[in-house]
């Protein structure tokens, strides 16, 4: 029983990070209909964000706590710019944006590398995340790991709230159902656009705060997540929040299961095969979106 509850644990950490990459990436998705091959690379400025943070305070606790809201704000104004220079017109056509954003994050890494060179960089965990691990279910389980659990419910709990009680979150979901109707009621559309795009790219610039505490940094470092974001996304059911939620601990705690029979890069594999195999008998997601249009 002590090992069930260790491995579940672990999933759950790992679960953590799952979600916490694909929440923006599900936002942009179901609402625009784009697929945000650079996402990754949303992440990698909000490491990089981190990063410079720290180097100008020294101070890791405070710096790492600042830097939530400034890669946030930072990788959420870069999304705006990629929606409103190229997305725009590509709204509804996945097949267009994957390649568009394809080569957007190739140029991203290189500018990386330009600004920040080749070689990966570190930021410093703060001492409060370097101490003894805590102890959950008889497993030893580090601070870090429990910081992301954290982040990563907070914000679902925050983007929860935006898209429940707010003007912006009726106007996410009016366009979500219906973008023509929405459009005849009054909602400028585009506006909503942007502030979707906006809160998505900031997600992901909050993951790679996260990501920060967990290795070094590269320009290549958002390719390591975004295909696991995509599981995520799609497993859950597009644009919807809590199918990312269950789908994203649901992966977690099965990869950690299989991981610990026959190690950890063939269960990545298997995670997968999973996944394609519940999207032929379930292809949209755990979760569908219910709307009374007719198109």
């Amino acid at each position: 029983m002590t090992l069930v509850l260790t491995t579940i644990v672990s999933g759950l950490c790992v679960g953590s990070l799952l979600l916490l990459i694909a929440l923006g990436l599900g936002l942009t998705f179901g609402q625009m209909g784009v697929i945000n091959n650079a996402h990754g690379e949303f992440i990698m400025i909000g490491a990089y964000t981190a990063y410079l943070v720290q180097r100008a305070l020294g101070d890791p606790g405070s710096s790492l706590l600042l830097s939530l809201p400034v890669a946030f704000v930072t990788a959420g104004l870069l999304g705006v710019v990629l929606e409103v220079t190229l997305l725009r017109r590509m709204h509804r056509r996945p097949l267009d944006t994957l390649l568009v954003t394809f080569g957007v994050s190739l140029v991203l890494q290189q500018l990386a590398r330009d600004l920040f060179g080749a070689p990966s960089v570190n930021v410093t965990a703060p001492a409060w995340l370097s101490g003894d691990p805590f102890v959950i279910a008889g497993a030893d389980v580090p601070r870090t790991w429990v910081f992301l659990f954290a982040l990563s419910i907070g914000c679902v709990l925050g983007l929860r709230i935006v898209l429940g009680v707010t003007p912006l979150g009726r106007r996410i979901r009016a366009t979500v159902q219906n973008r023509d109707l929405a459009e005849t009621s009054g909602i400028s559309t585009a506006a909503t656009d942007r502030m979707t795009f906006f809160i998505g790219s900031g997600l992901a610039g909050v993951a790679g705060v996260g990501v920060t505490l967990l290795g070094a940094i590269s320009p290549t470092l958002g390719t390591s997540y975004i295909v696991n974001a995509f599981l995520v996304v799609v497993a859950g059911g597009i644009g919807q929040l809590w199918g990312s939620v269950v789908a994203a601990f649901g992966l977690g705690i099965l990869e950690s299961f299989i991981g610990f029979s026959i190690g950890q890069s063939t269960a990545q594999a298997l995670v997968f095969l999973v996944v394609v195999v519940f999207l032929q008998f379930r292809p949209q997601g755990l979760i569908a979106l219910r709307t009374r249009s007719i198109a």
